[in-house]
């Protein structure tokens, strides 16, 4: 009778198999994030950000969604993107020059730049987007002490 043993080598080589397989499974966004120490969430409206979000969006319009939040594994810093047709309640958001420009970024967000003014809502700096809103947080110390939110 002839046994049959599993060289280490050859269990080594079938494990890292395996491991490559499920990364290139988990796609490039799961491995991007790993990397950037980034993580982006997609929300179907406001209240799913109110109910799931470890990040709060003061500013988010009620009728806002497809939202999508990006923020740093530490939580200190974050963007957020929404479809919405509503203006930003002006007791928590005033209209200013630009001071401030994200430092994570999401795609197909508006490039900030190109824009001179931004409404300071409390910690967060918010743009105008063809179909809603763009913002970021933390914005500069002068556009949080101009805000109605600042705190």
């Amino acid at each position: 009778m002839t046994s049959h043993r599993t060289s280490p080598l050859l269990f080594a080589l079938a494990v890292a198999a395996g491991g490559a397989l499920t990364l290139s499974l988990a796609g490039c966004t799961g491995i991007e994030q790993a990397l950037s120490q980034e993580v982006t969430t997609e929300y179907t409206d406001a209240a799913d950000v109110a109910a799931r979000a470890d990040t709060t969006v003061p500013w988010l319009p009620a009728d806002a969604t497809g939202i999508v939040v990006k923020t740093k594994r530490d939580g200190e810093v974050a963007t957020a993107l929404a479809r919405s047709g509503s203006p930003l309640d002006t007791a928590t958001c005033v209209e200013m020059e630009r001071q401030s420009a994200p430092t994570v970024h999401i795609d197909d967000a508006p490039d900030v730049y190109a824009k001179d003014r931004v409404f300071a809502c409390g910690a967060w700096a918010v743009i105008a987007t063809a179909d809603g809103w763009y913002g970021w947080t933390p914005n500069s110390p002068g556009e949080k002490e101009k805000s109605p939110a600042a705190s």
